[in-house]
């Protein structure tokens, strides 16, 4: 059983004793400890929504009735993306929000995202708070006269309202190209949000695959190549001319092209950055892992990029501070700060979709654009007993000949190709990420990194 507390939230495998897992008396603890914060300072309304994960409903009668317990307004939007609770969150004016999802995670996982009331993740030094308050366990519930209220609602179609509203977005293009899509939302609540948003901007001809929002996900859940097989298939057999993949909360966005090829997680931020560019010049952020092709293209418009530690709140920092007119991360994470500052799949189709219809190129051939640097994504499970801070500082050493970024763990530049060791802010694991203009490069530099990260642990035991 697992608990990870993270400025990705508090995550944890459903079942288990209390302090190992995400059981009830844990979701309790931390909502309690969060309204507990945010009421101190005056909140009086939380906005709470879910993915479609079994565990969900259980997690879900926790939190909303320990908010109601402290007395906080909980605007309740059951189902909903990621996403769609973060615009809510300003919507409605609330103090914050929850979110109930473990994104990428298999069925067994869950977690709270917490939102301050600009609808984005909490700072560190608030996630810190929230975590101490939760150990503590002192607190104030009201009496029966000021136990909170509970109101219902759905926010999918002022979410998609607003994404219609972009200037670049480009319906009448999107219309005329009478595209045909096939979508994997592996069950979970992409599975009515993406064909709502694909109805509103004129695609009339979808195929859906693994679009019931049961959480029994039919596949791996993480929206990577080697998940998406049936997809790729499917976009094949039906003649589509794409492929759309998102993750249970729909903040990640991957792609499959006419010819059932993957389009490259790493490539949608990029692809939308290309078109968003045109239309806005400006800075861009991406993470310390993702692919330098988003350099690239900012660099082609003129303009700067910037690198941030893994983590959305990261990324969002680093683009509030430079200004970024586009950013995310390299799994597939979008975020268009026009609209809200979070990672967003459904802007991210739209913004494709528009730039694919605009420029009157196939999907394949719309990634011919773009260069063929290859990630190579690896990970070590992070054993009992394993000091990564002194591994790092280890690999710094043996490499302290090449340029190093140590923000985020460890990423060395050895000439035009990168490697990042870091550990995982949502799993119990090192990742070792490497880039290189092929896919064996790539895969080298990952081995001789993951050999050398071996060579030291078994010194460490044999010390």
């Amino acid at each position: 059983m697992s608990l990870i507390k993270s400025i990705s939230g508090i995550r944890g495998t459903i079942g288990g004793k209390s302090g190992d897992a995400l059981t009830p008396i844990d979701i309790a603890k931390f909502t309690l400890a969060f309204g507990s914060i945010l009421k101190a300072q005056g909140a009086k309304k939380i906005v709470v929504g879910r993915d479609a994960r079994i565990s969900g409903d259980m997690v879900h009668r926790i939190i909303t009735g320990n908010l109601l317990g402290i007395g906080i307004h909980v605007v309740d939007l059951g189902l909903a993306t990621t996403p769609t609770v973060e615009l809510a969150v300003t919507a409605e004016e609330a103090d914050g929000g929850i979110i109930i999802t473990a994104s990428h995670n298999p069925k067994q996982w869950n977690a709270l995202k917490l939102l301050n009331s600009k609808g984005e993740f909490i700072s560190q030094a608030l996630g810190l708070e929230v975590l101490e308050l939760a150990e503590q366990g002192d607190f104030d519930f009201v009496d029966v006269d000021q136990l909170g209220q509970i109101e219902y609602k759905d926010y999918l179609e002022y979410h998609i309202s607003k994404i219609l509203e972009i200037p670049f977005v480009n319906k009448a293009a999107i219309e005329a190209k009478n595209f045909k899509i096939v979508i994997d939302a592996v069950n979970s609540v992409g599975g009515f949000a993406v064909p709502k948003l694909l109805e509103a901007l004129g695609v009339k001809e979808t195929v859906e695959l693994y679009c019931e929002p049961n959480g029994r996900f039919a596949h791996n859940p993480e929206p990577l190549p080697e998940h998406l097989s049936n997809l790729s298939s499917a976009v094949k057999q039906n003649n589509a001319d794409l492929g759309i993949a998102v993750d249970p909360d729909v903040d990640r966005l991957a792609l499959i092209d006419e010819q059932g090829i993957p389009f490259g997680e790493e490539f949608t931020l990029v692809a939308v950055a290309d078109y968003v560019l045109m239309h806005k010049k400006g800075n861009t952020v991406s993470n310390l892992s993702s692919t330098k092709a988003l350099r690239d293209i900012t660099e082609k418009y003129g303009a700067s990029y910037f690198t941030s530690a893994v983590g959305e709140v990261n990324v969002v920092e680093k683009m509030k501070e430079v200004d970024a007119v586009i950013g995310g991360e390299g799994n597939g994470g979008v975020i268009y700060p026009e609209l809200h500052y979070g990672r967003d799949a459904l802007v991210g189709i739209a913004l494709f979709l528009s730039h694919l219809a605009t420029s009157n190129k196939s999907t394949n051939n719309l990634r011919s654009l773009y260069p063929n640097y290859v990630i190579s994504k690896n990970k070590i499970q992070l054993e009992e007993g394993m000091n990564l801070s002194f591994i790092i500082r280890k690999i710094a050493e043996k490499y302290s000949h090449y340029p190093q970024n140590a923000i985020d763990g460890l990423r060395i530049d050895i000439d035009e190709d990168w490697v990042h060791i870091r550990g995982s802010n949502t799993e119990p694991i090192i990742r070792i990420y490497a880039e290189g203009s092929t896919e064996k490069t790539a895969d080298n530099i990952a081995k001789k990194m993951m050999d050398d990260i071996k060579m030291i642990l078994q010194g460490e035991q044999e010390a």
